[in-house]
């Protein structure tokens, strides 16, 4: 992931919302979001390269996502994929804050990253990069980039303004059928548009990565298009109190939407 907005325990009906994009070499080989096939109760996408996630969730009431971190033009070269992280935190029985406090002993081993775990009850952020950093999250509209937990990245206020305003809608999840998938796509359609946006950001908000002015434009966007490297899929995660709803739309090269898939997954 390289874009993640989260709403937290700001509404009794849905404990936890997710929106993210997916910003990834349009070559690199994935698994569309889907029951893993190692794991039965596990649900999300997967890398066909180094084996990791991006976002996955379990009917245990387990969601991790991760996006790395970005400083200059440097190759991220380390031993173990940030992707790795998702994948144990979903499949394990560790506590969120558990989790984050062991992985410091290893965090310097993996790529740049910042990661969001969720145990069904608390929700932690802990990331690598500059330091080791690991806190509970606060209730709250957060979002983290490629860069530090909840910097005001121009993409970043755009996707959480996106989550606040569906959020603060009149019209909750459960006023629909959440087994009508055509009902679910209209209801989402918002967050799914917030996600789409290609408008390239101000140069005086921009940050500095130590990429360059170029580069930091091309990726300012929520919504990269790009035929190498671009968005390749927007993801909802919604969290109720029986249930989560996990919908991802795919896109090719072009920004031209493959498909959307919704799964509903009955939690314990």
């Amino acid at each position: 992931m390289c874009l993640i907005a989260i709403a937290w325990k700001t509404r009794p009906d849905l404990p936890l919302a997710l929106i993210a994009n997916r910003d990834e070499l349009h070559a690199r080989p994935t698994a569309a979001a889907s029951p893993d096939p190692d794991a039965s109760d596990v649900y999300g996408g997967r890398d066909l390269e180094r084996g990791g996630s991006w976002l996955q969730a379990t009917s245990r009431r387990r969601l991790a996502a991760v996006t790395n971190v970005r400083a200059g033009r440097d190759a991220d070269t380390a031993a173990r994929s940030r992707g790795w992280l998702v994948r144990d935190f979903v499949r394990g029985d560790r506590s969120a804050q558990a989790f984050a406090v062991a992985l410091e002993a290893d965090a310097a081993d993996y790529g740049r990253f910042n990661l969001l775990l969720w145990d069904g009850d608390a929700l932690w952020f802990a990331g690598n990069h500059p330091g080791y950093d690991a806190r509970p999250v606060t209730p709250g509209f957060h979002a983290m980039s490629n860069g530090a937990f909840d910097a005001p990245w121009p993409k970043s206020t755009s996707a959480t303004r996106t989550l606040q305003q569906w959020i603060e809608a009149p019209q909750p999840m459960g006023d629909i059928d959440r087994d009508a998938g055509d009902a679910i796509e209209t209801q989402l359609a918002p967050l799914f548009a917030g996600l789409r946006d290609t408008r390239i950001a101000p140069d005086a908000v921009l940050p500095d990565t130590g990429v360059g002015l170029a580069l930091e434009r091309r990726l300012s966007p929520p919504f990269i298009e790009d035929p190498v490297y671009g968005t390749r899929c927007s993801s909802v995660v919604l969290a109720g109190a029986r249930d989560l709803l996990f919908a991802e739309r795919r896109f090719a090269a072009a920004g031209r939407a493959e498909g959307t898939t919704l799964a509903r997954i009955l939690t314990d």
